[in-house]
């Protein structure tokens, strides 16, 4: 091989690993950027939710009930999510945007549970009111601005 060959072949050789660390050092980057505030909160809300806070309510009544709202995504009706009080299994449509809410369609099954109704009955009453979220580490407050009701992501120990 003569000096020109070595030459072009140590070039290519420096590009190649050139465009390696430039690709490695861009990956870097990336991966150390901040992600956006607006999607890590759309990934978050979409998850089990247990109800700690509302009304007169203590936690200990909320947790002995099992208060807990699934905003899981469901793969058959967009935007169609459940809940129960207590008692019924409860179901709901519901969107979020950007801070604000919309829950509409509220409906349930018809049992009645002895000493279990009072939380049901106020919860479908004042859920679709709520036309606000917030998202803060593992909480979860919907509120109307009046009527507060603040959960606790059920996979948070």
């Amino acid at each position: 091989m003569n000096l020109a060959e070595r030459f072009s072949k140590f070039e290519k050789m420096r590009f190649l690993k050139t465009i390696g660390v430039l690709s490695l050092l861009m990956l870097l980057m990336y991966s150390c950027k901040s992600s956006n505030q607006s999607g890590s909160i759309m990934e978050n809300i979409h998850r089990k939710w247990m109800l700690i806070e509302y009304k007169d309510f203590t936690k200990d009544e909320l947790t002995k009930l099992e208060a807990n709202m699934d905003l899981t995504k469901n793969s058959d009706v967009l935007n169609r999510y459940t809940t129960k009080m207590g008692c019924n299994g409860m179901f709901f449509t519901a969107e979020f945007n950007k801070g604000k809410a919309k829950f509409s369609g509220v409906g349930s099954t018809m049992m009645y549970c002895e000493g279990r109704m009072k939380l049901e009955e106020l919860f479908v009453k004042d859920l679709p009111k709520m036309n606000h979220y917030k998202i803060e580490g593992h909480f979860l407050t919907l509120t109307d601005g009046t009527i507060s009701m603040k959960f606790v992501a059920a996979d948070w120990d």
